[in-house]
């Protein structure tokens, strides 16, 4: 899908409490580390993510969604905003919405449609392209796209089961290894037609494939505060990279090669698998899974930010935002920058 008129207008982020190193995570581990003759140093050796952060337990995604909200919006007219989709992977309960909670912390118009939008690690450009399509057609003049990430419980829960279960081995802890790389945050995007952010990052298009024989890869389960994630890390990247590459192919037929691209953050075997797959070994791109983990939904739109903010971008840039998520599904989203 292309589009002419939709811009990415303005965004806000908010970092977690607290961080928790990989070296003090297999400190905690250092009694199973040893039974299994397993060495220190292995989980940022293999990630290359040295911490990642969470909030304390209780916190809440909608009020991490919310705090990053209020920074997209600024002093944007709150009553032109037609459309808030919370994005995340956590939620607040299974229902209500948890966007209904935002919606009413943010003090948006009765008039601002609202709804959840789950798609694992893809939930907010997932979001962006639904809001691009309304924005493009008409229908809206701005949405809100927010999401709210907290890997406390799912961490916690993890290092308890790694400490706590003897029949773990050494084959059996690898199904965790992934659950000990989620990290944190909370993000909103404000997208906007064109006459109100004409010096905005243009949103241009995008393409999705979905490759569901992959569903069993990754799956997690459980509550607000008791969270469990169970992965078979290699299959998921193989078959991840390669539907990344059969986007990657639909993706070059439609929009001009980026000369720089953001991708998911989910360490650093999968960045290298991902580039020679793709063939971009050669094109910029920017690193945040080192200090902030893979903090799912919030990955991309993090990264671009914190791009952003360091200076990546460059007037007349065209920039690949890609994901893969669990389920599977890629996203690729192509911006322009002014």
């Amino acid at each position: 899908m292309k589009f002419q008129h939709v811009r990415l207008k303005s965004w806000g982020v908010e970092e977690p409490a607290h961080f928790l190193t990989s070296d003090e995570i297999e400190t905690q581990l250092n009694a199973t580390y040893e039974r299994l003759k397993l060495p220190a140093g292995r989980l940022e050796l293999q990630t290359g993510i040295k911490r990642r952060g969470y909030w304390p337990r209780g916190t809440r995604p909608s009020s991490i969604a919310t705090a990053a909200g209020l920074k997209a919006i600024g002093s944007f007219p709150k009553e032109d905003i037609g459309l808030l989709i919370h994005a995340s992977v956590c939620r607040d309960f299974l229902e209500p919405a948890t966007a209904s909670m935002v919606h009413h912390q943010l003090g948006l118009s009765p008039k601002c449609m609202l709804f959840d939008l789950s798609n694992a690690c893809l939930g907010v450009v997932s979001a962006a392209l639904i809001a691009a399509q309304q924005i493009e057609a008409g229908h809206i003049k701005a949405a809100l796209i927010v999401s709210g990430e907290n890997s406390g419980p799912l961490l916690l829960k993890t290092l308890e089961i790694l400490r706590d279960d003897a029949s773990i081995t050494r084959q059996s802890i690898k199904k965790y290894i992934a659950s000990l790389t989620i990290g944190s945050a909370g993000v909103a995007w404000l997208l906007t037609h064109e006459s109100l952010a004409q010096e905005a990052p243009k949103i241009v298009g995008g393409h999705t494939l979905t490759d569901s024989s992959a569903v069993e890869l990754c799956q997690g389960s459980g509550t607000l505060e008791d969270l469990v994630m169970e992965t078979d890390s290699e299959a998921l990247m193989k078959a991840g990279v390669a539907l990344a590459r059969a986007t990657w192919d639909e993706f070059q037929k439609d929009f001009p090669r980026p000369n720089k691209i953001i991708a998911h953050q989910v360490g650093s075997t999968h960045r290298r698998g991902f580039q020679e797959a793709l063939g971009v070994v050669d094109v910029p791109d920017f690193m945040t899974f080192p200090d902030y983990g893979n903090t799912g939904s919030a990955a991309l739109p993090l990264t671009f930010i914190k791009a952003h903010t360091a200076g990546f971008f460059e007037s007349g840039d065209r920039v690949a935002l890609t994901g893969i998520g669990s389920g599977l599904t890629s996203t690729m989203l192509a911006l322009e920058m002014p």
